[in-house]
C-alpha cells in the first residue's frame, strides 16, 4: 500500500473533521462508501487507525467510526475550596465540568483494600506495607472517560469517613470527610505529562500518540496529616488546569 495514498486520505478526512463537516459525535463514511468513491479498503483502514492514533475517532463495535469530542474543561484550583462549600451536592470533577456548562459526572468503579507501595505510603506519610484503602472511578463528560482517578486513603481515616465502602460519595470526597470531623486544608498538585499506555489509551478511548496529563494530588489537614492521595490520568487534548491568581509573598525580585 503506498504511504503517500492512506496518508493524503487521513489528511483529507481530518480536514473534515476540522472544518466541523463531521461534528463531534457523527459517524464517519464507511468502508463501502469510501471505496465507492474510489479508496481502497487497505487504504481506508490505515487511513482511519492513523486518525484514530491523531485524537480525532474512535472506533466503535456495532457503531462505526465516531468523531471524538475534544471539547475542554477547564479545571481552577479553586475547585477544592467550591466544593465544599455548604450546601453543595457536587464534588470538584462536577464543579469544573459545571462552570463551563459541559455534563461532567463521576463513576465510581471499585473500592479495594490493599498494601501501600513505597510510592503510595510516601504521599500519605505511612509505612510501605501499611493497609490502605484504593477508591478506583472515571470522571466523565457526556458519558466519555476524561479522566481515570485512583485515591488512596490510610485503612483507619477510610473506615472512619465510609470511604472503605463502595458506591458514589454525593457532594465528593473532602464534603465526606468534613462531615465526618476532618478538616482538608490544603492540596498540592504534581503535574506531568507522558503518552498514554495501552490500557490508558483503551480506557479512555483515545490513540496512542494523543498525550495525558498525570495529576498527583495530596490533601493535608490543618496539622499536616495526609487524608488523601489521588492519581489522575486525563486526555490532554480536554483538560486546561487553571492556577489562577496564587500570591506571590514577597513580590517577584
Amino acid at each position: 500500500m503506498p504511504l503517500q495514498q492512506w496518508r493524503e486520505l487521513a489528511d483529507r478526512l481530518a480536514e473534515r473533521i476540522e472544518s466541523d463537516e463531521f461534528p463531534p459525535g457523527s459517524k464517519m463514511p464507511t468502508t463501502a462508501e469510501l471505496m465507492a468513491e474510489g479508496e481502497s479498503k487497505p487504504s481506508i483502514e490505515r487511513a482511519y487507525r492513523e486518525l484514530v492514533d491523531r485524537g480525532l475517532v474512535v472506533r466503535k463495535p456495532r457503531v462505526g467510526t465516531i468523531v471524538r469530542s475534544r471539547s475542554r474543561v477547564r479545571i481552577p484550583l479553586s475547585r477544592y475550596g467550591a466544593a465544599l462549600r455548604p450546601g453543595g451536592s457536587m464534588g470538584p470533577w462536577e464543579t469544573a465540568t459545571a462552570a463551563v456548562d459541559l455534563d461532567g459526572s463521576v463513576v465510581a468503579l471499585s473500592v479495594e483494600h490493599i498494601s501501600a507501595s513505597d510510592s503510595v505510603a510516601a504521599l500519605l506519610d505511612v509505612e510501605p506495607g501499611s493497609p490502605v484503602v484504593r477508591r478506583s472511578r472515571h470522571a466523565m463528560i457526556d458519558g466519555d472517560v476524561v479522566q481515570i482517578q485512583n485515591a488512596f486513603y490510610p485503612a483507619e481515616l477510610a473506615a472512619a469517613t465510609r470511604l472503605d465502602e463502595p458506591g458514589k460519595l454525593v457532594g465528593g470526597v473532602l464534603r465526606a470527610m468534613t462531615a465526618s470531623g476532618l478538616e482538608p486544608a490544603n492540596a498540592s498538585e504534581t503535574v506531568t505529562a507522558r503518552l498514554p499506555t495501552k490500557a490508558e489509551a483503551a480506557e479512555l478511548g483515545i490513540g496512542a500518540r494523543v498525550p495525558v496529563l498525570c495529576v498527583e494530588r495530596v490533601v493535608h489537614d490543618r496539622n499536616g496529616r495526609a487524608l488523601e492521595a489521588l492519581r489522575t490520568v486525563g486526555a490532554a487534548d480536554r483538560l486546561e488546569l487553571h492556577y489562577a491568581n496564587l500570591p506571590l509573598a514577597g513580590g517577584i525580585p
